[in-house]
């Protein structure tokens, strides 16, 4: 789970803001259903954040500043490759480090993870595990006048010589320790609790993108008949006008097939047993597949819609000639089918994109009723004011953005407001009694203006 996340220069954001996660100790409201106890420790961390502010504000600058670092802690790069961190250009940004600090839970243990940066390299990282508010530094990584990297290790119990030689060499200069390990080491070399953070960031963090295209899904879709099962029960209880999903096959020779597949990526047939399969996405959003079952097969496959005429004969189409919403939904479906996991965190940027209000609050209410019993998380931006309800949300999960007169976005809670636990919310910040809403010039001047 996500605790905390401190940024600084990057994008709009200036001077540090930190987005929290841990429960206020002055709210009740439903802990169960909204809260997780947080291990050696008096507080605990919320199930859920959703974030508002106007066009522009920064709400979706903090999500990509999480991908920023989840791409810094996962993501191997070449040796002269530079680093797109976006400074804040409004002030002495360029010149500036940009800062990111994220401490969140794993395996029932807090952790503390972070990065210095310029547009080159990793100036400094650090991981630490956190204990009631003592921290024990696992390793510090920082490069030094002459450009070498210096990795200083803590105390790790089960770190083996492969791990301390490596501490030695560093790695590159542009590219993190813990992806440095990861990528190098055998897995039996990497430390349990660097293994696991690794992972963490790996597997339990997932960034959903306005920008995800459905497209990618279809070999997700092909590997796991009960998701899109699933994804088929979902559309349709959403009033889609989709009874079912399903993949359209097309055979191919092995011609056909070697022509669509790229040869860097093409599997080594030799290595797949009787009834193994092989799937790979092509650029179109359709999906190529080999089998071996009594020889070798190949397929292309189209995933479809199957919608019912008046006749009551089934009619397919293509996803891609489904409405931006439908496509908006069937992103988001493997969020939902997620949520059968006990420990995962999605960051949704702008949930409510092309979704109706219904949806996005059936959404979000979904995901708090199954959610009791695990370490689940989900964070969203969005301007879908519905939500703003006190019913549904405790005011410390409830966030803005919002620009000062430099252009700098700043971030603060509903919690930082006195009000009254009936109060309508909803009404009030759309009056403008929170901020983080936008400021409308008289549109009848400007035209007449033009006029």
């Amino acid at each position: 789970m996500l605790l905390s996340f401190s940024v600084s220069n990057f994008r709009s954001f200036d001077g540090e803001q930190t987005f929290s996660l841990v429960a206020s100790n002055r709210l009740s409201t439903s802990p169960e259903r909204h809260t997780v106890a947080i291990p050696n420790s008096d507080d605990r961390a919320l199930r859920t954040g959703v974030i508002y502010g106007a066009n522009g504000a920064g709400k979706s600058n903090l999500f990509k500043a999480l991908r920023l670092l989840k791409t810094i802690a996962t993501s191997t790069r070449n040796k002269d490759a530079r680093i797109r961190r976006e400074a804040f250009r409004f002030g002495s940004g360029p010149e500036k480090p940009t800062v990111l600090d994220l401490q969140f839970l794993v395996d029932d243990q807090v952790y503390r993870y972070g990065v210095k940066l310029d547009d080159t390299q990793v100036l400094e990282e650090w991981l630490a595990r956190v204990s009631r508010g003592n921290e024990h530094v696992l390793y510090e990584r920082r490069v030094g006048s002459k450009g070498d990297v210096q990795v200083e290790l803590g105390k790790i119990p089960d770190a083996d010589e492969k791990f301390k030689a490596l501490a030695l060499i560093g790695g590159p200069r542009n590219q993190s320790f813990l992806e440095t390990v990861f990528s190098t080491l055998e897995l039996s070399s990497v430390p349990a609790e660097i293994r696991s953070v690794s992972i963490w960031f790996y597997m339990v963090l997932r960034l959903v993108s306005p920008r995800n295209s459905s497209k990618s899904l279809g070999k997700r879709f092909a590997a796991d008949p009960g998701l899109l099962g699933f994804a088929g029960k979902f559309l349709k209880s959403s009033s889609t006008g989709i009874e079912h999903l399903a993949f359209f096959s097309t055979p191919l020779t092995e011609d056909e097939f070697l022509a669509l597949v790229p040869e860097n990526v093409l599997p080594d047939q030799t290595r797949l047993s009787e009834g193994d399969s092989w799937e790979h996405a092509l650029p179109d959003g359709d999906v190529v597949k080999v089998q071996k079952n009594g020889g070798t097969k190949y397929f292309k496959l189209r995933l479809q819609a199957a919608h019912q005429a008046d006749s009551g004969q089934m009619v397919p189409l293509d996803i891609a000639e489904e409405s931006d919403g439908t496509r908006r939904l069937l992103e988001l479906i493997p969020v939902l089918d997620a949520l059968k996991l006990p420990d995962m965190v999605y960051f949704i940027d702008e949930v409510d994109r092309s979704l109706h209000p219904m949806l996005v609050r059936n959404f979000l209410e979904s995901f708090l009723t199954s959610s009791r019993d695990s370490n689940r998380q989900l964070i969203m931006t969005t301007h879908e004011s519905s939500l703003l309800d006190q019913d549904l949300l405790r005011r410390d999960e409830i966030w803005f953005a919002e620009k000062d007169s430099a252009g700098a976005t700043r971030l603060y809670s509903l919690l930082d407001f006195k009000i009254r636990n009936d109060l309508e919310i909803r009404k009030h910040y759309l009056q403008g009694r929170f901020g983080a809403v936008p400021f409308l010039g008289d549109a009848s001047r400007l035209m007449e203006g033009n006029g």
